[in-house]
């Protein structure tokens, strides 16, 4: 049954802000009219779902017309996929299926960690993902994070899609324009994702299910994939309860290099610039990594619904959701430690190259000194997870023919851990000699390390560490409630008006952060494994370039054993403050907004007003707030304090729609807004560390205000056919207080003079933290879809996309340009679809020190389905069938454009039994 265009006719309905007397007036008068010649707006309206609710959306064709129904009816600018679409499309979660729409990019890692082969963020027209509202049935959902510099350290306001599987989705509804009614949050827009209600399915009784396995090429696995779904309905339509569960295995492998540690510079008093004097002040890759990266992704979790109309005037709906990403994983890095030799210049042969101020090409040869020329990390994460959850209470109640309420309360919460690093650092072939040579962007490295790199005999404990952070739990967890209310209006230009509040706890933290060190006789090598595994024998193949092969390593249990043994896992000595902090935001909104409707057009134009009451607890080395605690004694890793900030903000968010019917099948369409994104929680309650004898420091900032985008929207839709559409859209968003990061002078406390002078000493210190900057984006968007015959159809987009800082500088995300295509057979028995999706570098971030860039990248995937028989059919999904390869470099004014990183993730291949009662 196609719940979906219900949910969404309510959801579009706008009103136009009037004043109080006039809309008693007005409703005294218009609820007292009767004409038993023509229908209500309600009895319309209600119709209309009626004949919806008669219609279930099955296969390409049926969903490609449904979701261009469902936007064309629209008052607001919104792109729609239905049920239906999603399965019949490769994609595992949501982000997958969303990319193919214009302006929605994806990305598929959230900090610096690299791309992996699962989408993971969404965001909208070239913004951060930060930017973009995720709701679930309108109302927030808590999120968590499995790496652990997302729970740490890049800590946003985006919801980790790896969480939601296709499966659980009826439709989602992209809102690329405002209403006064969505909630806050989104500056560039908001993705709403819709789930099934018992009622609206057609039979008493449904049963689903779908059986299968996934094969992962690179690591040559197969795991299993389950999903399943039963509704029962009474026959009177008053009851129902629908439950479905989902358990899903996949592995992955991830294979790279990596430049870590960015680009050294020679110093011009060491030993090789003095030896050859064209070498002073050229730089060079710190370290080159060849990275296996393995992991184990285990997704499990359900729903449940339950409806009830108690009355033909009063309806309740309890859902529930539940859903626990596993995800242990291990990733090695055998580098070249470059630091470490080349200051000496010991073993340089001549002929090395330097190009843009970069010694591009190399060899150092065998010295036989002690001094490692590489170093070798293994980090295991056992434990690593994220999940989310939520529980939400809605009742309707009908209060008359013309007035309706809604009211929901609500709870979520969201986890991402990491309990457990099992981490070990080794130095390696001392004096062996090494060698490299770049290829520019589009190709890793070329580069050795002499010794022999299949086995440990090469290594050098005294020049490694044991590292890493233990014990977090990341948690995101909201209390809400709101209500709703709808007026109808039987006749005239005003057809609706909708008023409403919410309020809403919400508190984002990690308070516990273990920095374990070694300890004991760790650096024995009597005390070390014995036995060892080794790289894939094809590791590099598909990634390119020369580099070390056979690369040993120890398994996870052999490293947990190892530091259970000599980690240093000490609750207070080894507590590290830098990565603990705690926002709580207490948000409270009330709108009213109400829509018109003329002969040809309808429209809508309404008010938010929302107030937010924060409260940011933040670590740093000195008192930074009047609200502190400290100095905080007992780590190893020094005093600190504990600072409190309180403040709070206002904000009036106008927002109004137009739409335009040109003809029966042209419309056209308006939009002007202000929308607002509150900034990342780590940019408000990053760590703040100030050296004292430099007066310099880095850290968070927790006077940051909130992001406010002054956006227009139009466009230019042509329905010429049931699954035809051609459309132009332009827009444009002027943000004020963008998020940026840059240096700063600011006055603070100093910490060593007050205590020489045994008196509060303030000093000015040059600091890099978070600031308000203004931006602009602004673009175009293009989408054609075209039936062809009966059976085939394809569809293509475009989007360009312009964006810039005040100062110049480039907007985290943005692609100028992004392009879809696909295309797509259906009859009776055979479906098969072909998608692929590109989108062009963009700026995504910092890593230590350096700001990178991902390079374009596009991506091939394809979907086949046969139906058995009415109850039964197969399917198979392929994802990232080219095998891309994921790109980044750096970016910096000493030497330009220079590589940094090189991932793939392999292809996946979905095969699963679909049956349907």
């Amino acid at each position: 049954m196609n719940q979906r265009k219900t949910i969404l006719s309510a959801s579009i309905l706008t009103a136009l802000l009037l004043s109080g007397p006039a809309l008693a007036q007005n409703s005294g008068a218009q609820g007292a009219q009767t004409d038993a010649s023509s229908q209500s707006a309600q009895q319309k309206a209600k119709k209309h779902i009626q004949e919806l609710q008669a219609v279930t959306v099955v296969g390409i064709r049926d969903s490609e017309a449904e979701s261009l129904n469902l936007k064309r009816d629209a008052v607001s600018h919104v792109d729609v996929v239905t049920a239906e679409d999603i399965g019949k499309l490769p994609a595992k979660n949501v982000a997958d299926t969303l990319q193919r729409l214009p302006g929605v990019n994806i990305s598929s890692a959230s900090a610096s960690e690299g791309g992996f082969d699962e989408n993971d963020r969404v965001s909208l027209r070239g913004t951060n993902p930060s930017m973009t509202q995720t709701l679930v049935n309108g109302h927030t959902v808590g999120t968590g994070d499995w790496f652990v510099l997302s729970q740490t350290q890049t800590v946003g306001r985006s919801v980790s899609y790896s969480l939601l599987p296709a499966e659980i989705v009826s439709e989602v509804v992209v809102h690329k324009s405002s209403e006064a009614k969505l909630q806050e949050g989104g500056s560039a827009g908001t993705v709403n994702i819709i789930t099934r209600t018992p009622l609206l399915f057609d039979k008493p009784v449904t049963v689903q299910a779908s059986v299968g396995g996934v094969y992962s090429d690179l690591p040559g696995k197969t795991k299993p994939q389950f999903n399943g779904l039963f509704n029962w309905k009474n026959s009177d339509n008053t009851f129902g309860i629908m439950a479905q569960a989902f358990y899903e295995e996949r592995s992955l492998e991830r294979q790279g290099q990596e430049v870590v540690g960015g680009y050294s510079q020679i110093a011009p008093d060491s030993q090789v610039a003095m030896d050859h004097p064209d070498l002073a002040g050229v730089y060079y890759p710190n370290l080159i990594g060849a990275v296996l990266f393995t992991q184990k992704r285990q997704r499990k979790g359900g729903s449940i619904d339950i409806e009830w109309k108690a009355s033909d005037n009063l309806s309740f709906n309890l859902n529930g959701f539940y859903t626990k990403l596993k995800a242990d994983n291990y990733n090695r890095n055998y580098m070249m430690w470059a630091s470490q030799f080349v200051p000496s210049g010991a073993g340089l042969a001549n002929g090395y190259v330097v190009k843009n101020n970069v010694l591009q090409q190399s060899y150092f040869g065998p010295t036989g000194s002690t001094v490692p020329y590489g170093v070798y990390d293994q980090i295991s994460r056992p434990g690593a997870s994220s999940k989310s959850n939520y529980l939400t209470l809605d009742a309707t109640w009908k209060a008359s023919e013309n007035l309706t309420f809604k009211g929901q309360v609500g709870t979520t919460h969201g986890e991402g851990s990491s309990p457990t690093q099992d981490v070990i650092e080794l130095g390696t072939q001392a004096g062996a000699g090494a060698a490299w040579g770049m290829q520019g962007l589009g190709k890793p490295i070329n580069w050795t390390l002499g010794g022999d790199n299949s086995s440990p005999s090469g290594i050098l404990p005294s020049a490694g560490w044991i590292f890493g952070e233990n014990g977090i739990n990341a948690k995101d967890k909201e209390n809400w409630g709101q209500i709703d209310g709808s007026l109808y209006f039987d006749d005239g230009t005003l057809s609706s008006l909708d008023f409403g509040v919410r309020y809403a706890d919400h508190t984002r933290e990690n308070l516990r952060s273990i920095a374990q060190g070694p300890k004991g006789d760790w650096q024995n090598l009597a005390n070390y494994p014995t036995s060892w595994s080794n790289y894939p024998s094809d590791f590099g193949s598909d990634l390119g370039g020369i580099h070390p092969n056979n690369i040993w390593f120890y398994s996870p249990a052999q490293l947990a054993a190892f530091d259970a043994k000599y980690a240093n896992r000490d609750p207070v000595a080894r507590f590290y403050f830098n990565d603990i902090y705690k926002v709580n935001e207490k948000d409270g909104a009330a709108y009213l907004q109400a829509n018109f409707q003329g002969d040809r057009w309808s429209g809508n134009v309404g008010v938010r007003y929302v107030h937010t009451k924060e409260n940011i607890s933040y670590s740093s080395t000195s008192p930074q707030e009047a609200d502190v605690t400290g100095p905080i004694t007992g780590s190893l890793f020094g005093d600190y304090y504990w600072n409190t900030y309180k403040g709070s903000y206002n904000k009036f968010l106008p927002s109004a729609n137009l739409k335009f019917n040109m003809t029966d099948n042209l419309l056209a369409r308006f939009a002007v807004s202000q929308t607002m994104t509150r900034p990342d929680y780590s940019a408000l309650a990053g760590f703040v560390s100030l050296d004292d004898l430099t007066h310099t420091g880095s850290g968070g900032n927790p006077h940051l205000k909130p992001l406010i985008s002054t956006n227009f929207d139009a466009a230019l839709e042509w329905y010429f056919a049931p699954r035809g559409l051609l459309s132009a859209g332009v827009y444009n968003m002027s943000l004020k207080n963008y998020v940026n990061f840059g240096t700063e002078s600011r006055t603070y406390k100093d910490m060593l003079a007050s205590n020489t002078a045994g008196q509060d000493v303030y000093s000015t210190y040059l600091v890099s933290v978070p600031h308000n900057v203004d931006g602009n984006v602004k673009g175009v968007e293009l989408n054609y879809q075209q039936p062809i015959g009966k059976y085939f159809g394809f569809a293509a987009n475009y989007t360009y996309a312009a964006a810039h800082t005040g100062n110049g500088k480039p907007l985290q995300g943005t692609s100028k340009n992004t392009a879809n295509v696909s295309g797509y057979f259906e009859n009776d028995v055979f479906n098969a679809r072909l998608s692929y999706t590109y989108r062009s570098s963009f700026y995504d971030g910092v890593s230590r020190t350096d700001a990178y860039y991902q390079s374009g990248v596009g991506t091939l995937s394809a979907s086949l389905g046969y139906t058995i028989n009415q109850w039964l059919s197969l399917s198979l999904d392929a994802m990232n069938l080219n095998n891309p390869k994921l790109k980044y470099y750096t970016v910096n004014d000493a030497y330009g454009k220079q590589p940094y990183a090189f991932y793939v993730n392999g292809r996946q291949y979905y095969l699963n039994l679909r049956f349907k009662f």
